[in-house]
């Protein structure tokens, strides 16, 4: 399990875009789970949309990213501050099933399901309460910086 602090040591991103609060589960190259908790004080919400505040798409493609990025610094033992980024490299098969709404705990799970030269691949979903609201199969290549 991994609190805020112990997330922040894996992923660059900060407040506003840091889209994972916790890590709940992480098994070394294989599996994590996290979550984002949503409260309607998330800047995105002011205007998508005024008065019926939805979460963008691209804002859950980007936390189910985090997470696996999460999971990839894990598995092989570096972080930002070892002078490594992992970058968001593409996308197939984005779903979206569920709206994900102000109050909703969004969990966050990854699985890698290949690599090759420094990109690797993982197959994500984003839930709420059990209900799947996302999921896609998402690159994220390795850059030294």
């Amino acid at each position: 399990m991994m609190d805020i602090q112990q997330v922040m040591q894996y992923l660059p991103q900060r407040y506003p875009f840091l889209l994972v609060d916790r890590v709940t589960e992480i098994e070394s190259g294989k599996r994590i789970v996290g979550y984002k908790n949503l409260t309607a004080n998330e800047e995105f919400f002011l205007g998508h949309f005024p008065g019926k505040p939805i979460m963008p798409g691209v804002l859950m493609i980007e936390a189910m990213a985090q997470i696996a990025g999460v999971l990839g610094f894990y598995t092989h033992g570096k972080s930002p501050e070892s002078g490594h980024l992992y970058v968001f490299a593409g996308a197939d098969n984005i779903r979206f099933k569920r709206q994900v709404i102000p109050g909703d705990r969004l969990v966050l799970e990854a699985v890698p399901t290949g690599s090759r030269r420094h990109i690797y691949k993982f197959s994500c979903r984003a839930l709420v309460d059990g209900e799947l609201a996302a999921s896609a199969d998402l690159l994220i290549a390795e850059q030294k910086v």
